[in-house]
């Protein structure tokens, strides 16, 4: 009897978590997004240029990039059509608050979302996670 209970208290296999790259160059905005998604099942990453996403989709592919669209090396607009052709099952969701007149242009190249700054928590986590689920 005490073996049937011993058994049903193991733990699962640890669920390996889906990555999230944040390809955005202003630091706060960054600590933000990760305290906004905090505790969920992602692994977070971070990089402040194109240049730094591209060095990091050679090793790793994430199932969702957050994408800025004024970034030191270029813009994000711009990124989003690389993206597609070269990780087609990588979602994106374009952030940005300056351009919010860009949301047809991100659309259009391939962004699945497009999430205006500022935004709140729920906003972000549902619309991460309704394009992985």
């Amino acid at each position: 009897m005490e073996k049937m209970a011993t058994e049903n208290l193991k733990t699962p296999a640890t669920v390996q978590k889906r990555k999230l790259l944040i390809v955005e160059d202003e630091g706060e905005m960054c600590f933000l997004i990760n305290l906004l998604l905090a505790g969920r099942e992602f692994e977070i990453e971070h990089v402040k240029s194109i240049a730094a996403a591209v060095e990091y989709l050679q090793q790793e592919q994430p199932a969702v990039v957050l994408l800025d669209n004024r970034l030191p090396d270029g813009y994000g607009l711009d990124f989003i059509s690389f993206l597609k052709e070269k990780y087609p099952s990588t979602k994106i969701i374009m952030i940005t608050g300056a351009d919010a007149e860009a949301k047809d242009v991100a659309i259009e190249n391939g962004a699945d979302l497009f999430l205006e700054k500022p935004f709140n928590k729920q906003q972000l986590w549902q619309s991460v996670h309704g394009l992985l689920n």
